[in-house]
């Protein structure tokens, strides 16, 4: 219990954030036969079966096409704001429905900048500041102009965040981010600012004032931004050509997994031999996943965050049992999320299924 406490932290924090980016890969354990997997005694197979799920549970991201290509398109957008700082940078926001890996592509590509930074500028700006590359923060459903000032300085560990009014925490959160050199801000959850509401509408403008006063790049990311008007701003009528957002920010979208085509079907097949070249299990074979990749694709309707929680959940279940492979009798006894559920109560007959599944 004692390594799991220690592996705990929040992205919220820069202590954290730190920690995400400089932590090494997980080192990946060994794939015992079941000679040796039966020699094991019964502390030392506990041991070897815990460091399995912990590695299943985080054995790193595969490169999926919507992955790269938003990766591609926030570093254009965030290497290209090298305005100076009386003029306003655009923003990036990630607009996807939930499941699809957006919240993960933000942060991996905060990662990746606030290492590219580290090592050109080094951890100490020239004033004798912690540099902060990257800083991060998540909204709630009750979020208002203090608590997202108060989120950010939280962020920087500033010690005025409990006492100061929203206007003396939006002055510190701009002392911070010039202090420490900040040069890209992540605003997760921003779907839970209500614009119908007074206090979602003053946050939506406090944002606006960020992004003008901040000689930051703001990466946002949401559900549904498109379906719910948030680029308009609130706004109706003729009023909508005044709304800021639509001109200042750059929607990118994620596609969930597709099986209309050839290209499609082979993109879906590629995540499956990436993934299944991670698994550590006994008497799991290549090529055994690859088989079910139809099955997958209904149980999971090509949305990455239930593919992966299938696997995950499957392969605790193969170690487990001492089944060892994931399997279609084994992955069909994994429940899942309730979108993913509901699709698979509209799946033909379980000997239909496998049939299907063996022939793709």
């Amino acid at each position: 219990m004692k390594a799991l406490a220690s592996g705990l932290f929040s992205l919220s924090r820069k202590e954290g954030w730190r920690r995400f980016v400089d932590t090494p890969p997980r080192p990946r354990p060994d794939t015992l036969t079941r000679t040796q997997l039966n020699a094991l005694g019964w502390d030392a197979a506990d041991d070897y079966n815990d460091r399995r799920h912990d590695w299943h549970a985080n054995f790193g991201i595969v490169q999926t096409p919507q992955l790269t290509s938003i990766h591609e398109e926030l570093d254009q957008i965030v290497h290209s704001n090298r305005q100076d700082s009386d003029r306003i940078r655009s923003a990036a926001v990630i607009d996807a429905l939930p499941g699809l890996g957006k919240t993960t592509i933000a942060n991996l590509f905060g990662r990746d900048f606030d290492r590219a930074q580290m090592r050109r500028h080094g951890p100490v700006t020239e004033q004798g500041h912690e540099r902060v590359p990257v800083f991060r923060a998540g909204l709630t459903s009750n979020t208002t102009l203090r608590t997202l000032n108060r989120m950010i300085c939280e962020f920087y560990g500033h010690p005025a965040t409990d006492r100061a009014n929203a206007a003396a925490l939006a002055s510190h959160a701009l002392d911070c981010v010039l202090s420490c050199e900040t040069r890209v801000g992540i605003i997760d959850d921003i779907h839970f600012i209500d614009l119908a509401r007074r206090d979602g509408l003053a946050v939506s403008n406090h944002l606006k004032w960020l992004a003008n006063e901040l000689p930051v790049t703001f990466i946002y990311v949401g559900v549904g931004l498109a379906e719910r008007r948030f680029f308009a701003d609130g706004l109706t009528g003729k009023n909508t050509v005044l709304a800021q957002t639509a001109r200042r920010w750059t929607r990118l979208d994620v596609e969930p997994f597709h099986q209309e085509d050839a290209a499609s079907r082979r993109y879906w097949r590629s995540l499956i031999k990436s993934t299944e070249r991670q698994l550590v299990l006994t008497d799991h074979h290549p090529g055994m996943l690859v088989e079910l990749a139809d099955y997958l694709f209904e149980r999971t309707t090509g949305h990455i965050g239930s593919y992966f929680t299938l696997l995950v959940r499957g392969c605790y279940r193969a170690i487990r049992t001492g089944t060892e492979a994931l399997t279609h009798d084994l992955l069909d006894q994994v429940r899942l999320d309730e979108a993913s559920e509901q699709a698979r109560r509209r799946l033909p007959s379980p000997r239909g299924r496998q049939v299907r599944g063996a022939a793709s």
